[in-house]
């Protein structure tokens, strides 16, 4: 009985090794994926941003006043 014992704590413990590993891979991909919805987020936003820049005038620059370097 004890010889099936061990073998049964080997197979629990391979098994353990194997369901973290499994889980970690699952964390990671769950990283993953959210870390690629994130960017499309980003992207998506960015887009809309460059869109709305463009329906509107650009901004002109002549006329206006030169930064000052110092206050004399």
């Amino acid at each position: 009985m004890s010889k099936d014992g061990t073998e049964d704590e080997k197979a629990q413990a391979a098994g353990a090794v194997g369901s973290t590993g499994a889980a970690d891979k699952t964390e990671a991909d769950r990283r993953r994926e959210r870390a690629a919805q994130k960017l499309r987020e980003n992207l998506a936003r960015r887009k809309q941003q460059v869109r709305a820049r463009r329906a509107g005038q650009a901004d002109e620059t002549d006329g206006l006043p030169a930064a000052k370097m110092d206050e004399s």
